[in-house]
């Protein structure tokens, strides 16, 4: 239950300013920090920061636990003094300061910590197992990725005996050991490094709310490791149903996820232990987490996993109320936001009133003329994340422009902007406006803005389009772009909605 009134920004890491071709946790991200409270918002609002997939996506990472390492600072491996000034000139990237190069990033950055790992101390080496020992994910993980560097990259499932399984593959650690311990560097510095950016946004009264994908991947060290908590033939290693959703007005196929479900009557056998741990992990990250997808603890679609697409799954019943007491029990109350959006029926309804997390709502969603959707602000409860837009929405302004008149009248009259000149004032659309502040006027007790539509950009600072593969989560700014939103509006209506 949420207790007080306030508002967030919503800004991933890696679209933050830096040097390095990705937003890294270093003095731009302070100073991003300092921007939001001198603006008058409480919350900062990240996506995962898990290793991201191929394609830049922190929805399909290999590690639940982990941090990634394209997020470490350079500069922190120079204050380390693991790294020397002028050692730092092949991670400076020197494209595009409005794209986050997650490859660039990723081939800078090992190489980068692969020097200074050559370089660390015995003091520094006992710190890392003294950390690698507090957090119980860290084993398994750092053995998934050598072993995962020893096989040339390939997923779990491919690698040779004894390594393809968890439990023979820890026998043979040893072998592995050196890789290992570079991996365990990895983490302990990349969880030192955010450590320090959580606590200067408390110190500076900004709380950070996290975020935390339902799913995981099939190749991933979750799984690698826990194979027996999910629908897997443990001899063939192939999974059995697949994660997705239903087809529905926007695909007539459905969305085929694809990754493995939970064996749920598997983990409540121990209790929902490993999500007992999860959230617990994700609490050491972050003051609030949102967890992404939060209608399949009620009832999920599970899909055949050789199936091309998602039209043949089935309904299964999820676990409820039931993990959350098991939760509850091992953590006390924890701060949680259920991602409710979409289409779901009552089973969801009663699971959130019988854990009383905060749901969400977008107004973008409610602007449908002939129904009185729960989007609209008028409907807003207390309990729940009022948005402007959420990372998979289109900006605010590319909304207004690429709607059909009858929705935008509609929006625009709601919001109480009236005249026909909607699509002037660039970055200070007072029609944008009309809209930010119908949020803020509402009951919700948080209000949440993208930082996207905090500058008022257009469809081309998107930062993700569900269903396509290439071409999202790109989205970078930069300190001049920061410094140009406009600071005196957002104090204005933080302290006149009391926000």
């Amino acid at each position: 239950m949420l207790n007080t009134r306030a508002s967030g920004v919503l800004m991933h890491l890696s679209s933050l300013p830096s040097p390095y071709g990705i937003g890294v946790m270093g003095e731009e991200t302070k100073r991003f920090i300092r921007k939001i409270k001198d603006m008058g918002f409480s919350y900062w609002q990240v996506l995962p920061l898990n290793p991201p997939d191929f394609y830049g996506s922190p929805y399909a990472s290999n590690a639940a636990f982990a941090i990634s390492y394209l997020f470490i600072d350079p500069r922190g491996l120079v204050r380390d003094r693991l790294v020397k000034e002028d050692e730092l000139s092949r991670s400076l990237y020197h494209g595009s300061p409005y794209t986050a190069d997650f490859e660039f990033a990723a081939n800078s950055r090992l190489e980068l910590l692969k020097l200074a790992y050559s370089r660390i101390s015995p003091e520094m080496h006992k710190k890392i197992e003294e950390f690698c020992n507090a957090h119980h994910w860290c084993e398994a993980y750092t053995l998934y990725g050598a072993a995962k560097e020893r096989f040339g990259g390939k997923p779990w499932y491919e690698w040779d005996e004894p390594f393809a399984r968890y439990e023979t593959a820890v026998q043979h650690a040893d072998e592995l050991k050196a890789a290992q311990d570079f991996f365990k560097f990895v983490q302990y510095t990349a969880f030192t490094q955010w450590r320090e950016i959580k606590q200067y946004a408390n110190e500076n009264g900004v709380k950070i709310l996290g975020d935390m994908p339902i799913y995981v991947s099939f190749d991933s060290a979750d799984v690698w490791e826990n194979r027996h908590l999910f629908e897997i033939d443990d001899r063939t290693f192939i999974r059995k149903r697949v994660s997705g959703v239903p087809p529905d007005y926007f695909s007539e196929d459905g969305q085929l996820w694809g990754n493995p479900l939970y064996d749920w009557v598997a983990m409540e056998k121990d209790n929902y232990r490993w999500w007992c741990e999860r959230i617990r992990a994700a609490l050491q990250l972050y003051d609030t987490v949102r967890i992404d997808h939060f209608r399949a603890f009620a009832s999920y679609w599970a899909v055949p996993a050789d199936s091309d697409t998602a039209k043949n799954g089935v309904w299964e019943k999820g676990p409820g109320k039931a993990l959350f007491d098991a939760v509850e029990n091992e953590l006390g109350e924890v701060p949680i936001v259920a991602e409710d959006l979409g289409v779901f029926g009552e089973d969801v309804v009663k699971l959130l009133e019988d854990t009383k997390f905060p749901g969400m709502r977008v107004i973008q969603f409610g602007f449908e003329p002939d129904a009185d959707s729960t989007h609209l602000p008028h409907n807003y409860p207390r309990n729940c994340l009022a948005y402007v837009g959420t990372h998979d929405n289109n900006t605010l302004l590319a909304w207004l422009w690429e709607t059909d008149d009858y929705h935008r009248r509609y929006a625009l009259d709601y919001c109480g902007f009236t005249g026909d000149n909607w699509g002037e004032g660039g970055f200070h659309s007072p029609s944008c406006r009309k809209i930010i502040e119908t949020v803020w006027r509402s009951h919700a007790a948080i209000a949440i803005i993208s930082y996207q539509d905090l500058c008022g950009f257009g469809s081309d600072a998107r930062m993700n389009v569900p269903g396509r593969a290439f071409g999202n989560w790109q989205f970078r700014t930069t300190e001049d772009m920061i410094a140009q939103i406009d600071t005196e509006y957002y104090k204005k209506i933080n302290r006149i909605f009391k926000r």
